[in-house]
């Protein structure tokens, strides 16, 4: 089925054109637990994001843009295979019973860690259509990428976090090793992306940038992290090193964006930047917005998005049309001028009306979210747990999420409560329903799990003690 998938992408392609000259490049920034505010085009006063915010003068920013998942891996397999989390069953990040038994009053559906061999990536699609692809930075969903439709992998592994190997070299990556001190991995990662275009100038590439930046350890260049704690900070952006990690960040982008120029790439290049969930609540504030990195709240899964599509998407505009992960498959293929094979199935919708017409609406009924698992807290004031088994929709303007320990409701209007702050779910019953009923008709399209069976060692009365984390840890 995959084989067959690929080769009637590489027909229809070659169909569509007659060289590749004709097809555009795609370069794709993954930022990793950049929070919505956390660049200042969005907002922040703290944070110096030059580059980015320059994308954002030249192309669209979407406001309404959302993660797949709250989280690393789910939100990444979601977006690799264009399909919502109960297809894949990437659900977490490693096991889904994160947090203590005694708290836990179910037991929560497993994950699976790895995005299965069976599911045509968009890396792939794009492979069989005669593009050059590479990712640079974090993979986390499985041992080897370019056994997933990349030609070229830079640091990419099984595990999302950088500690194993950490920002600073000596370092060991895969096809990235230093050891030598004094190199900074974002830095590095930003160079080889300039490597990798100068190499394939003359062929339509797809560069996936997926920093591990900005993901814990907090490990800023020190001269960034002394720049900005003689800055005065603003609001719950606070943390020096962070900031100086988001710098770093922007110059590797500024680094790419100046490579395309100087090639005279970039009129035929379509730039996309993203994250893949909230902001880390231990490290940044992603105020207005409720909840962090780990919560189905607007926190934890509304993104910063700009695309750049030169001669198309209008200068310095915006789009408030809800968009998620899930879209970026189907826009691509469309960009990239490919014809969907019928038997390729996609969950999401291509953003290309949108990105013609800022006012464009896609006509969709509604935006999902599945959790069926558990994250322990992070920081004290998050208790046992970010977020215990839950399930949201979003329609229109309204906002539902399900709770599956005791079946509770919460229901929010986005447009006049950005903040989640006023449950509506008692008030207007009626809606909440109508919300509810569409989520669980799409969980028996999708055959979501929801977790039911009894955790054993669950103990009504046990008491939380936040651990000791030892100070300045």
């Amino acid at each position: 089925m995959k084989t067959l998938s690929r080769t009637l992408i590489a027909w229809l392609a070659l169909a569509m054109f007659a060289s590749a000259a004709d097809r555009p490049n795609i370069v794709f920034y993954f930022i990793d637990d950049l929070g919505w505010t956390d660049v200042s085009f969005m907002g922040s006063k703290y944070y110096e994001t030059p580059h980015v915010d320059r994308l954002a003068r030249e192309g669209m920013k979407f406001m309404d843009a959302y993660a797949c998942a709250p989280n690393c891996a789910p939100s990444r397999a979601c977006l690799m295979s264009g399909l919502y989390g109960p297809r894949h069953g990437v659900f977490t990040v490693g096991n889904s019973d994160r947090g203590q038994a005694k708290f836990r009053k179910l037991i929560p559906t497993k994950n699976t860690t790895e995005l299965a061999d069976k599911f045509v990536t968009v890396a792939e699609s794009l492979q069989s259509a005669g593009y050059v692809t590479a990712t640079m930075g974090k993979w986390h969903l499985g041992s080897d990428p370019t056994k997933q439709g990349f030609d070229v992998n830079i640091a990419g592994k099984h595990w999302g976090s950088p500690s194993g190997g950490g920002y600073h070299s000596p370092y060991n990556y895969p096809n990235l090793v230093n050891k030598e001190k004094g190199e900074y991995l974002t830095d590095r990662l930003g160079q080889e992306a300039c490597k990798f275009i100068e190499a394939n100038k003359d062929k339509p590439f797809f560069l996936y940038l997926t920093h591990y930046a900005v993901h814990t350890p907090i490990q800023s260049k020190p001269e960034l992290k002394a720049k900005y704690q003689k800055k005065p900070t603003v609001g719950g952006h606070t943390n020096a090193a962070y900031a100086g990690m988001i710098e770093s960040m922007d110059d590797s982008i500024g680094a790419v964006q100046a490579t395309l120029k100087r090639l005279k790439l970039d009129d035929n290049t379509i730039v996309i930047f993203f994250s893949d969930n909230g902001g880390h609540g231990g490290v940044t504030s992603n105020a207005p917005l409720r909840g962090s990195k780990g919560m189905l709240y607007e926190g934890g899964i509304r993104e910063p998005l700009v695309v750049k599509w030169p001669g198309v998407t209008k200068a310095g505009s915006t789009c408030k049309e809800p968009v998620i992960g899930v879209d970026f498959y189907p826009t691509f293929l469309e960009l990239a001028g490919i014809d969907r094979p019928k038997n390729l199935k996609l969950d999401g919708l291509s953003l290309v009306p949108c990105l013609k017409d800022d006012s464009a609406s896609l006509g969709r009924k509604a935006l999902y979210w599945h959790f069926p698992c558990y994250l322990q807290g992070y920081t004290p004031r998050h208790g046992p747990f970010r977020t215990t088994p839950a399930a949201a929709i979003r329609m229109g303007d309204w906002k539902l999420i399900e709770f599956f320990e005791d079946g509770a409701l919460e229901l929010y209007n986005l447009k006049k409560d950005l903040g989640e702050e006023n449950n509506l779910a008692q008030k207007m019953p009626e809606k909440a329903k109508e919300l509810h009923v569409a989520m669980l008709k799409w969980r028996k399209a999708t055959k979501a799990p929801v977790p039911t069976e009894k955790e054993p060692k669950y103990d009504p009365n046990a008491k939380f003690s936040p651990p000791n984390r030892g100070k300045g840890k």
